[in-house]
């Protein structure tokens, strides 16, 4: 199988995955992910939503039906848990390394 273009993913785009495995918001992404981190990661709101476009341009979230018409919420994809489980598997390997 060929390597996808965006493998191995960005910390960002890594974070922003894993923090929709739950349907959230722009803003409740940046918070998720900050949690997640114990605070080391924060992303500004340009980096967040270009980054999110990309995840949309590969199937990899999708928006998610929302309450509220002005926020857009998603959600990842089985396409984009596929793309986690090959990060992690990656990385198992890398930590196994050491």
């Amino acid at each position: 199988m060929k390597r996808h273009k965006l493998l191995p993913l960005s910390e960002t785009m890594h974070l922003i995955l894993l923090s929709l495995r739950e349907p959230l918001h722009g803003y409740a992404i940046m918070q998720k992910i900050e949690e997640m981190s114990s605070g080391t990661v924060r992303i500004a709101a340009g980096t967040l939503y270009g980054a999110l476009d990309n995840l949309l341009k590969q199937n990899w979230i999708e928006p998610y039906p929302s309450d509220d018409p002005r926020r857009k919420v998603y959600m990842i994809t089985p396409a984009g848990l596929e793309i986690l489980e090959i990060e992690k598997k990656r990385l198992e390997n890398m930590i196994h390394l050491y």
